[in-house]
């Protein structure tokens, strides 16, 4: 049973409680046999109020395996690699009651590919409330982290806001966009966090979800998805072995990049590099019929295609790759329909 539909009852027994009492003398036998019936309830439900306010119970955190495959089979669309690799650790890491580390995963690609997209998937396959809970955090650089000059700052409060998270939820996710973005060696600061440790301070971490979002080696994912092209070979050739370790060094000595040489992959704290490739005009369509029917629409394969073809594609000559994948779609379909 859901938690909202627990709501019902139990406001019914707490009303029931108050008009036992509002019926003495009268009815003081009916009161306090009814009273008697609510407690020995109450005694089962020890922590009744856990049903109406989002707290950290199996009620409101929860993974859904099926859920999380079907929404990556049907709404991420071009994304082979990521898509199996995402179920894998995410399911992995959910059914180990005893992990020895949270589970770091690092989003690479283009804008518009589903990075974020996939980001709130994960949310929604584990927390009740999905991305709207208060066990999930996202942190923006240019939002968070403006000023280089606060670094030091930025990184005593980073620490305090994962302590003071884990402290009150092991099942934490924290997700941090713009890591293309983030001044270098502010991220370092919660490397003990994301380490092989069973407590720091009392507190463990190992049941906690870290996800990195960057634009950082999209350059590199986009010139072997176009090798792959040029050669003839389908994109579904393209294995995580032809993408993992050049992206990997490439964002370790990107010195523009949050994650310059940074000891989150020195020390192999990241457990998966995840690349999402370019999206093709294909996929664009794909993408404009799911935001249809998102939106209560009849999908319309020639409304999608309008969009589609909308769209800036590189490289010029060829247009094979959408410059800004989905991103734009919304927004485009809005002029359409």
């Amino acid at each position: 049973m859901q938690p909202r539909k627990r709501h019902v009852l139990l406001l019914w027994l707490l009303f029931y409680s108050i008009l036992a009492e509002a019926l003495e003398p009268i009815s003081t036998t009916i009161a306090v046999g009814m009273a008697a019936a609510l407690t020995g309830i109450l005694a089962r439900y020890q922590n009744i109020f856990f049903y109406f306010h989002e707290c950290c119970q199996p009620e409101w955190i929860s993974f859904n395996m099926t859920s999380l495959k079907t929404d990556l089979d049907s709404k991420l669309f071009g994304q082979h690699i990521a898509s199996r690799i995402i179920l894998k650790a995410v399911n992995g890491f959910m059914s180990n009651k005893n992990p020895k580390k949270p589970l770091v995963l690092s989003l690479h690609g283009w804008t518009g590919t589903g990075k974020n997209f996939v980001s709130k998937l994960i949310a929604e396959s584990i927390y009740a409330e999905g991305m709207d809970s208060r066990f999930v955090h996202v942190f923006t650089s240019t939002l968070h982290f403006p000023h280089a000059a606060q670094i030091a700052t930025y990184k005593s409060q980073l620490q305090q806001w994962v302590r003071g998270n884990v402290s009150n939820c092991e099942r934490s996710m924290f997700i941090f966009d713009e890591m293309d973005k983030m001044h270098p060696g502010l991220i370092d600061s919660i490397k003990p966090y994301l380490d092989y440790y069973d407590k720091l301070d009392g507190v463990s971490y190992r049941k906690s979800i870290f996800i990195f979002l960057s634009n950082a080696g999209g350059d590199g994912i986009i010139q072997t998805a176009l090798d792959f092209w040029k050669a003839g070979k389908a994109r579904e050739e393209i294995e995580l072995k032809d993408l993992e370790t050049a992206l990997s060094l490439s964002v370790f000595n990107n010195n523009k990049s949050g994650f310059f040489r940074t000891s989150l992959i020195d020390k192999n704290l990241v457990d998966f590099f995840v690349p999402f490739l370019p999206l093709e005009y294909n996929h664009v369509v794909q993408c404009a019929m799911a935001e249809m029917k998102a939106k209560k629409l009849q999908p319309n394969p020639n409304v999608a295609d309008q969009v589609a073809r909308d769209l800036v594609y590189f490289p010029k000559s060829e247009r094979v790759f959408s410059v800004k994948g989905c991103k734009t779609i919304e927004s485009k379909l809005d002029f359409y329909t």
